[in-house]
């Protein structure tokens, strides 16, 4: 059962402390993740426990550019376009950073990656999809913990770059 809490209660992560450090109002999202394998992806699981709609519920991946690590948000209901995050930041070609090379710079484990309160400040992509809703859900750090924001707020505080960078094609 998915629990909701006002930021006064709940998890203390180092995502939930940059948006209380930035006085961003948000809300926690609580839920049981199974702990198995997420061949769907642990932001549709946190999408169907919650009961949102997946173009609100969004996934944190890093890439590697020539140029360093990119942080990439998208909607989980889709991919991240490599072509488009790449463009996004200026570089000519983006891949899938390696998982261990994405814990270690962000202070994360795959599946609870935020793009919020890393451990390295990353240049970071914010799909433009997302940008109509007063509210998206952002991994709050841990598996089985969405942060509920709204996105204008969550661009300011990561000086984003907001770009179409998802895609309904199999990518990332």
């Amino acid at each position: 059962m998915a629990k909701k809490k006002t930021k006064k209660g709940g998890a203390s992560t180092p995502a939930t402390v940059q948006l209380d450090e930035a006085g961003v109002p948000f809300t926690l999202y609580e839920y049981h993740h199974s702990g198995d394998h997420m061949d769907e992806g642990y932001g549709k699981e946190a999408a169907e426990q919650l009961g949102k709609d997946e173009r609100q519920v969004c996934k944190t991946l890093l890439v590697s550019t020539e140029h360093g690590l990119v942080t990439g948000v998208v909607p989980v209901n889709g991919h991240m376009s490599m072509k488009g995050i790449a463009q996004a930041v200026g570089e000519k070609k983006a891949e899938m950073a390696e998982p261990k090379d994405a814990m270690r710079e962000t202070g994360y484990v795959v599946g609870g990656i935020s793009p919020l309160g890393q451990r390295t400040k990353h240049r970071t992509v914010i799909d433009e999809s997302v940008m109509a809703f007063d509210e998206v859900l952002v991994s709050g750090g841990k598996r089985g913990l969405s942060l509920g924001v709204n996105p204008h707020d969550l661009v300011k505080v990561l000086n984003a770059v907001v770009a179409p960078i998802a895609t309904d094609k199999k990518s990332y």
